[in-house]
């Protein structure tokens, strides 16, 4: 079956890894067809095991090679489809939409968040087939009161997020 893995915190913050050698990481504990889209830590691999099974055993080669403590989140291809699919929020180039990959029921609390930040002009939010979508006007997503939820500690094992396009690009390699 196709996946694709989401890294959380990839090139961000101190954290830098070269695509070329996460890929190396993933074929070194069994995945195949290894591929990345993008810097910000998006595999796509071909594997027989379950995503929670992936999940664990890509947690923790990564965390062995790379000396940190390493969080992702695996996505079947159709899954990923249906994230893309389900966004809520039509075309607008003066916003960003990202939709969110994360633990099961992560939604609810990213949508309890999202209630009680204050908003911007234009910033809204919307849980679609289990998926959070965030759309905030460009030039404020770590800006927003909502924004400063993707970096808070007790949440960074739980999800990850991405640009709606990113999904597009992944969608589009598969």
């Amino acid at each position: 079956m196709r996946y694709c893995a989401f890294l959380r915190g990839v090139n961000v913050k101190g954290t830098n890894m070269k695509m070329a050698e996460v890929c190396q990481v993933f074929s070194k504990s069994g995945m195949q067809d290894v591929n990345s889209v993008l810097a910000s830590g998006n595999i796509i691999f071909s594997s027989d095991q379950e995503p929670d099974e992936l999940k664990n055993i890509l947690e923790k080669t990564m965390s062995e090679h790379f000396s940190y403590e390493a969080f992702l989140f695996v996505r079947s291809q159709t899954e990923v489809k249906e994230i893309q699919n389900g966004n809520p929020f039509g075309k607008n180039e003066e916003l960003h939409a990202y939709a969110f990959v994360g633990n099961e029921g992560i939604e609810n609390i990213l949508m309890k968040e999202f209630q009680n930040s204050i908003k911007a002009q234009q910033e809204e939010a919307q849980i679609t087939n289990n998926n959070f979508y965030w759309q905030v006007p460009k030039g404020n997503t770590l800006d927003s009161s909502f924004g400063k939820v993707l970096g808070k500690k007790s949440l960074k094992d739980r999800f990850t997020s991405r640009n709606l396009n990113t999904f597009e690009k992944i969608l589009n390699k598969f």
